[in-house]
């Protein structure tokens, strides 16, 4: 694997030198994906069936149920699932990151670097997003001759979805960041990954638009990080959301992204330890 150091220039604060350092790691990533844009193209064409599926489940529910469950209408569904593909292809990160790297031997060189390698992780999948959007356009748009959705869009729902997209992938990445220190004190991360992946599947607007959900259930999901990386960037787009609710989805997204980060903080020293102790 590629990684590329934080740039060491007279003059240049550490901020420019951190947005140096994702600038080049983002080209890193979308030069490298570019060329394995096949294998990417089928990937991203294997997740079109989650969201199909539901898609069809629902629209016969709403037609069954006179036109509409849950506030949507059949082709608001397609408008919800269509854009949901676009999410999920942003908010798709290495839930196995340090496991990885710690079992390829990755860890001890990035440990060298002046940078922490969270970095490197979030930097270089923010590239390959790039790639990953490019070859989502020709898909959203059969989806869209096929399904025929129906959006209320407004300027500000643009606006936000803009922000709240890249807020989803950072939300997330720095979710299962945290989450994968545990392989520093187990080599069984899956089993306690699965466990999460269930209450995000339920409580995110994932499996169905969390207005369909139990009113418990909504709530719940207001309190956890996964509806901010799912349903609210879905909904700021098709004109789900009034304004106050588009602001504030910000707000708890840029609340969660402050809260892992001072996860990593915590707990990666003790990590770190854990790891030279193991190793040495």
């Amino acid at each position: 694997m590629t990684s590329v150091a934080v740039p060491a220039v007279a003059g240049v604060g550490p901020v420019r030198g951190y947005l140096d350092y994702y600038a080049t790691a983002m080209r890193i990533g979308i030069s490298t994906q570019f060329q394995y844009r096949v294998a990417n193209y089928f990937f991203l064409v294997a997740h079109i069936a989650e969201p199909i599926i539901y898609l069809v489940v629902w629209s016969t529910v709403a037609i069954q149920q006179g036109g509409e469950v849950g506030g949507f209408t059949p082709n608001e569904f397609a408008a919800y699932y269509i854009v949901w593909t676009l999410v999920r292809t942003m908010n798709i990160t290495s839930v196995g990151a340090w496991e990885g790297h710690i079992r390829e031997g990755d860890l001890s060189r990035m440990l060298l670097h002046p940078i922490h390698p969270m970095h490197w992780d979030l930097s270089y999948f923010a590239g390959w997003k790039i790639v990953m959007i490019v070859l989502w356009l020709p898909i959203a748009a059969l989806l869209s001759l096929l399904f025929r959705p129906a959006f209320h869009i407004e300027p500000i729902g643009v606006a936000v979805f803009g922000v709240a997209i890249w807020g989803a992938y950072f939300v997330r990445a720095l979710m299962y960041s945290n989450l994968g220190l545990v392989a520093f004190w187990t080599t069984r991360l899956g089993p306690i990954v699965q466990v999460v992946m269930t209450f995000e599947l339920l409580f995110s607007g994932r499996l169905v638009p969390l207005s369909l959900m139990p009113e418990w259930a909504q709530r719940v999901a207001d309190v956890l990080p996964f509806k901010w990386t799912f349903g609210y960037p879905i909904e700021a787009l098709i004109g789900q959301l009034p304004t106050s609710e588009l602001l504030g989805g910000l707000a708890m997204q840029a609340l969660w992204i402050a809260i892992f980060i001072i996860g990593i903080r915590l707990l990666w020293p003790v990590a770190v330890r854990r790891y030279a102790a193991v190793g040495g």
